[in-house]
Protein backbone atom coordinates (compact mmCIF):
# COMPACT_ATOMS: atom_id res chain seq x y z
CA UNK A 1 0.00 0.00 0.00
CA UNK A 2 1.41 3.44 -0.99
CA UNK A 3 0.98 6.55 1.41
CA UNK A 4 0.54 9.14 -1.57
CA UNK A 5 -2.14 11.93 -0.90
CA UNK A 6 -4.87 12.15 -2.85
CA UNK A 7 -6.01 15.46 -3.50
CA UNK A 8 -9.56 15.81 -3.78
CA UNK A 9 -11.34 18.64 -6.42
CA UNK A 10 -12.61 21.13 -4.76
CA UNK A 11 -16.72 20.97 -4.86
CA UNK A 12 -18.93 23.61 -6.53
CA UNK A 13 -19.63 24.92 -3.26
CA UNK A 14 -16.12 25.57 -1.83
CA UNK A 15 -16.39 27.71 -6.03
CA UNK A 16 -19.27 30.05 -4.57
CA UNK A 17 -17.44 30.50 -1.28
CA UNK A 18 -14.22 31.30 -2.57
CA UNK A 19 -16.72 34.03 -5.17
CA UNK A 20 -18.76 35.22 -2.46
CA UNK A 21 -15.59 36.30 -0.32
CA UNK A 22 -14.41 38.21 -2.65
CA UNK A 23 -17.35 39.95 -3.60
CA UNK A 24 -17.37 40.62 0.26
CA UNK A 25 -14.38 42.19 -0.28
CA UNK A 26 -15.42 44.27 -2.70
CA UNK A 27 -18.92 45.24 -1.00
CA UNK A 28 -16.57 46.50 2.10
CA UNK A 29 -14.33 48.46 -0.11
CA UNK A 30 -17.00 50.07 -2.11
CA UNK A 31 -19.16 51.03 1.45
CA UNK A 32 -15.77 52.45 2.67
CA UNK A 33 -16.18 54.93 -0.63
CA UNK A 34 -19.68 55.06 -0.69
CA UNK A 35 -19.87 56.21 2.86
CA UNK A 36 -17.26 59.08 2.45
CA UNK A 37 -19.77 61.55 4.10
CA UNK A 38 -19.83 59.53 7.02
CA UNK A 39 -17.22 59.52 10.29
CA UNK A 40 -14.10 57.45 9.56
CA UNK A 41 -15.18 55.10 12.06
CA UNK A 42 -18.76 54.26 9.95
CA UNK A 43 -16.25 53.95 7.50
CA UNK A 44 -13.76 52.12 8.48
CA UNK A 45 -16.81 49.41 10.10
CA UNK A 46 -18.02 49.06 6.64
CA UNK A 47 -14.40 47.49 5.15
CA UNK A 48 -13.80 45.44 8.73
CA UNK A 49 -17.10 43.89 8.24
CA UNK A 50 -16.72 43.01 4.32
CA UNK A 51 -13.28 41.80 5.14
CA UNK A 52 -14.28 39.24 8.13
CA UNK A 53 -17.33 38.08 6.22
CA UNK A 54 -14.88 37.48 3.59
CA UNK A 55 -12.63 35.68 5.90
CA UNK A 56 -15.17 33.53 7.64
CA UNK A 57 -16.55 32.46 3.94
CA UNK A 58 -12.69 31.39 3.06
CA UNK A 59 -12.15 30.05 6.69
CA UNK A 60 -14.99 27.22 6.02
CA UNK A 61 -13.42 26.58 2.63
CA UNK A 62 -11.36 23.90 1.28
CA UNK A 63 -9.19 26.31 -0.40
CA UNK A 64 -8.91 28.38 3.08
CA UNK A 65 -7.92 25.99 5.53
CA UNK A 66 -5.35 24.73 2.96
CA UNK A 67 -4.11 28.42 2.77
CA UNK A 68 -3.84 27.77 7.12
CA UNK A 69 -2.08 24.80 6.90
CA UNK A 70 0.36 26.07 4.56
CA UNK A 71 0.63 29.46 6.75
CA UNK A 72 1.08 26.95 9.82
CA UNK A 73 4.21 24.54 7.89
CA UNK A 74 5.79 27.68 6.40
CA UNK A 75 6.20 29.45 9.80
CA UNK A 76 7.29 25.87 11.02
CA UNK A 77 9.98 25.63 8.73
CA UNK A 78 10.86 29.27 9.54
CA UNK A 79 11.88 27.97 13.04
CA UNK A 80 14.33 25.63 11.73
CA UNK A 81 16.32 27.96 9.96
CA UNK A 82 19.57 28.41 11.53
CA UNK A 83 20.22 32.54 11.27
CA UNK A 84 23.74 33.90 10.89
CA UNK A 85 25.10 35.65 14.03
CA UNK A 86 26.20 39.16 13.92
CA UNK A 87 29.76 38.19 13.25
CA UNK A 88 28.95 35.65 10.28
CA UNK A 89 26.87 38.59 8.88
CA UNK A 90 29.35 41.03 8.92
CA UNK A 91 32.35 38.89 7.55
CA UNK A 92 29.92 37.34 4.35
CA UNK A 93 28.85 40.46 4.09
CA UNK A 94 32.57 41.99 3.55
CA UNK A 95 32.97 38.99 1.29
CA UNK A 96 30.30 40.01 -1.17
CA UNK A 97 31.71 43.89 -0.55
CA UNK A 98 34.92 42.69 -1.85
CA UNK A 99 33.58 40.55 -4.55
CA UNK A 100 31.72 43.36 -6.27
CA UNK A 101 34.84 45.45 -5.50
CA UNK A 102 37.07 43.03 -7.95
CA UNK A 103 34.42 42.52 -10.59
CA UNK A 104 33.86 46.05 -10.95
CA UNK A 105 37.56 46.91 -11.40
CA UNK A 106 37.73 43.75 -13.47
CA UNK A 107 34.94 44.90 -15.79
CA UNK A 108 36.48 48.14 -15.69
CA UNK A 109 39.41 46.59 -17.38
CA UNK A 110 37.94 44.48 -19.92
CA UNK A 111 36.08 47.67 -20.74
CA UNK A 112 39.37 50.16 -21.46
CA UNK A 113 41.09 47.20 -23.13
CA UNK A 114 38.10 46.57 -25.43
CA UNK A 115 38.33 50.23 -25.86
CA UNK A 116 41.93 50.77 -26.73
CA UNK A 117 41.95 47.68 -28.89
CA UNK A 118 38.39 48.99 -31.44
CA UNK A 119 39.20 52.73 -31.40
CA UNK A 120 43.32 52.99 -31.28
CA UNK A 121 44.13 49.46 -33.10
CA UNK A 122 41.74 48.25 -34.79
CA UNK A 123 40.17 51.76 -36.26
CA UNK A 124 42.74 54.19 -35.44
CA UNK A 125 40.25 57.15 -34.28
CA UNK A 126 42.50 58.00 -31.42
CA UNK A 127 45.53 59.30 -32.26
Amino acid sequence: MSNHSVQTVSTSNDKYKVILAVFAVVAGIAAFYVLAGQSTWVRAAALVVGLVIAGGLLAVSDLGRNFVEFAKESVRETKKVVWPTRKEAGQITAVVFGFVLVMAIFLWGTDKFLEFMLYDVILGWKK
